[in-house]
Order: C-alpha cells, then sequence, then structure tokens
C-alpha cells in the first residue's frame, strides 16, 4: 500500500445519486482468466479488497487492464484542474543540452482512496465483488486529481528545470554540473513524498530524449517516427468513429504540419451531424495528413523572452 498522504483522491457524485449495481459481464475464457489474474496481483498488494458496497461496476478489460465501467464515472462530477497544453509544456526547454526522465511506478496506484470513497469504486466478476483502496486507471477524475497532486510536489521546480505531465517527469538543464543539481532535488523531492520510479523506463543525463511522443534535444523538437508509425498504419477509415479516431491521432502532431486545418478539412466535414458517409474527397486529405507527418520538420523552441508572432503560434 502506498503511504498515507496530505492528499487522497475523492469521489464526488451528481446531487441525488443513488447507489448503482449492475450484474457482472459475460466474458470470454481468456478474458476471464485475466480477470482473476488481476484481481489476485492486486489483493496481494492491497490495492483492492473484498467489498460489501451497495454499488457494482462489471469489469472490464480495455488494453488488458482491469477497469471500472462507465456506470460510475456517469455519475462523477468532472474534477475541473485543467490539463497541460503539450506545446506549453516544451516553451520552457530552449537552451537545454542534458535531460532526465523519470516515469513513475504505476503511478496512480501511488495514491490512496478517501475511506468514505472506496466503496463507490466496487466492482463485480465471476468472483466476487472488490472495491479499490488505490486510486484506479479507469476512474474518470484519475488524470486530473494526479496532476495535481504531481504539480503540488514539484512547483518551486516547475517551468526552470521540470516538466510534469501526469506520472512523466522530464528535468531539462543548461549543463551537466546544473542538471547534477537538478537531478539530485527531483530525487529528493521523489523520496521525501514517497514516490517511486519504475527505473527499467528512465533515462538519465542522455543529450536527446523521448517524451509524450516526441524527441526532444538542443536543436529543438521533432515527432517520434516511432509514434507515427501507428497513423502510418491506419486503413482508410470506414465510418465517423475511424475518422475521428484517426484526426485525434494525427492532431496530436498538428504543429508540425502547416495548413492543418485545412489540409484536414474534407475529413473534419464527415463528422458533421447529418452528413451521408462518402470517402471521396476526405481519401486526399488522408493520405495527404500521412505524408506530411513522416517528413514532419524539426521545430525550435521559441524564446520566451520575445514576444510571439500570432501566425507562427496558430498556423495549424
Amino acid at each position: 500500500m502506498p503511504p498515507e498522504r496530505d492528499i487522497e483522491f475523492s469521489i464526488e457524485l451528481v446531487h441525488g445519486t443513488a447507489p448503482i449495481y449492475k450484474k457482472a459481464y459475460r466474458i470470454s475464457g481468456v478474458e476471464l482468466l485475466e480477470v482473476k489474474k488481476q484481481i489476485d496481483e492486486l489483493l496481494e498488494k492491497g490495492f483492492i479488497r473484498k467489498s460489501t458496497s451497495p454499488w457494482a461496476s462489471p469489469v472490464c478489460l480495455p488494453k488488458r487492464k482491469m477497469e471500472p465501467c462507465e456506470c460510475l464515472n456517469a455519475v462523477t462530477v468532472k474534477n475541473k484542474y485543467p490539463p497541460p497544453r503539450i506545446e506549453d509544456l516544451f516553451d520552457q526547454l530552449k537552451g537545454a543540452r542534458v535531460f532526465s526522465k523519470i516515469d513513475l511506478r504505476s503511478g496512480y496506484h501511488q495514491l490512496r482512496i478517501g475511506p468514505s470513497y472506496i466503496p463507490k469504486t466496487a466492482f463485480i466478476s465471476r468472483y466476487g465483488l472488490y472495491e479499490y483502496t488505490v486510486m484506479s486507471f479507469g476512474l474518470t477524475n484519475a488524470p486530473a486529481f494526479f496532476m495535481y497532486m504531481m504539480n503540488s510536489v514539484f512547483m518551486e521546480y516547475l517551468d526552470k528545470f521540470v516538466v510534469i505531465f501526469i506520472d512523466d517527469i522530464l528535468i531539462y538543464s543548461k549543463t551537466e554540473e546544473e542538471h547534477g543539481e537538478h537531478l539530485r532535488l527531483v530525487l529528493q523531492k521523489l523520496r521525501e513524498h514517497k514516490l517511486y520510479a519504475k527505473f527499467s523506463k528512465c533515462d538519465f543525463w542522455i543529450e536527446e530524449v523521448k517524451f509524450l511522443g516526441h524527441v526532444i534535444s538542443n536543436g529543438g523538437i521533432a515527432v517520434d517516427q516511432s509514434k507515427v508509425s501507428e497513423v502510418q498504419n491506419r486503413k482508410i477509415p470506414q465510418d465517423v468513429k475511424d475518422i475521428g479516431s484517426f484526426l485525434g491521432l494525427a492532431g496530436y502532431y498538428r504543429r508540425f504540419i502547416e495548413g492543418f486545418s485545412k489540409i484536414a478539412k474534407p475529413m473534419t466535414a464527415l463528422l458533421e451531424k447529418n452528413i451521408k458517409f462518402r470517402w471521396t474527397s476526405a481519401s486526399k486529405a488522408f493520405e495527404e495528413l500521412k505524408k506530411r507527418l513522416t517528413t514532419a520538420p524539426m521545430l525550435t523552441f521559441p524564446d520566451m523572452h520575445k514576444p510571439f508572432s500570432h501566425i507562427a503560434m496558430l498556423h495549424g
């Protein structure tokens, strides 16, 4: 179990909400084995416990990770803590030459749920009713809550030599001597707050680092081509859902593609209501976006001491 902290995860419900109880879904034998395996592992770690709660969400297995389903999330008051803008996170990196990256180990599981909120997380399977004692990956407010906690821990270092995105930490410095001190301060904070890293996924003292789907170096920021391959391998969209999925993925890198909105317009038009799905002019847009991503330029970091050009900021 993670240590007790000043902050604990809470779940505020829409006024008047009564407990929601749903029966377990029927799932395949392979999925059943995976559910049993994950329940046993979570029980052993103390991350879940047996429950008698009036709440019950059927188990889901998105991306092979057991999560509570949507019934609790649908009646949860959404946390309005602002999510970070990726481009804003990189604005302070100009001049940095040395980088380290720290990935927390199962970050969400390092934060306890407040005792009164635990019963609301109950989930049901063929193996019984259980409830989470730590924050689960499937809870709607988990990203915002964890981001708030991490920003609180590292507030004095943000935009100086630390970038935080949920459970990923980037340390950047102009010199190796400076980096040694920065790294010491970050590791000291992690130790003070008993936050644990997964060192197999960490990188230290490097000149080029992959972070949030980008490759960062002193020269600037570029698209991580290993991530772009997912865009390249996309087949022609068959429906509106496929288009939305593709545009969401490609749009993550929109600032590398001049005129992104204009190029994507034939595809975005198909997302409008009462528009019949016809894959005609959108085909050219689809192929052009894939092509542009593979030839995307490296972008230099902005100089935060000079005024921005509005056109340069919003070319997409």
